[in-house]
This record gives C-alpha cells, sequence and structure tokens, in this order.
C-alpha cells in the first residue's frame, strides 16, 4: 500500500436542513491532512462565488469519498468583522419649485 495522500472537497451548503453538496475538488493533494486543513480558509476564499449562502471546504483521503453528511447548521462561521465599513443611507430632497 502506497502513502495516503489527501484532498479537499469544496462544499455549497443551504439554509435548510438538506445536507451539504460537494461541488468540486481541489486539484491540490496534500501529504497529510494537517496541511490539508491548514489550506481551507484559502480554498473558501477562492470559491465564495459558487451559488450557496455558505461554501465550506472538507479534508479527505484521496481514496475515499467524504465519511459523514455536513450539514449546515454544523459549520462554525466567521464572527462579523467590527471595523466593517457602516452603511449609510442617502436621503433623497426632491427639488423645490420656482415661484416666479
Amino acid at each position: 500500500m502506497g502513502p495516503a495522500f489527501y484532498v479537499m472537497a469544496i462544499l455549497g451548503c443551504g439554509e435548510a436542513e438538506a445536507a451539504c453538496q460537494q461541488v468540486a475538488v481541489a486539484q491540490t493533494r496534500y501529504e497529510n491532512l494537517e496541511a490539508c486543513n491548514a489550506a481551507t480558509a484559502e480554498a473558501v476564499m477562492r470559491n465564495v462565488n459558487l451559488s450557496f449562502p455558505v461554501v465550506a471546504a472538507q479534508c479527505r483521503r484521496d481514496d475515499t469519498e467524504v465519511a459523514e453528511k455536513l450539514m449546515p447548521s454544523d459549520i462554525d462561521l466567521p464572527e462579523a468583522e467590527a471595523s466593517a465599513p457602516r452603511v449609510q443611507r442617502a436621503a433623497y430632497h426632491p427639488p423645490r419649485k420656482l415661484r416666479l
């Protein structure tokens, strides 16, 4: 038996109780699980344009399928950034009519 390699599955998750679904597998192969897990944040950022509310990455052995179904409620979402810019609404003031 040769060495084990790990691959990263990119998963798209909805907001309902349906399990996340695999939408891609990253082409990079990793020699160990730690290296694969360390690369997940960057892989998710490269795939944020997918048509899912939540995108996740899950590492697995190259010779296996995903072992368990991942549910949207199982994913730890990042905290909102406190330094995010605030959105302000513009006030619309219609032009005044000129009196002649």
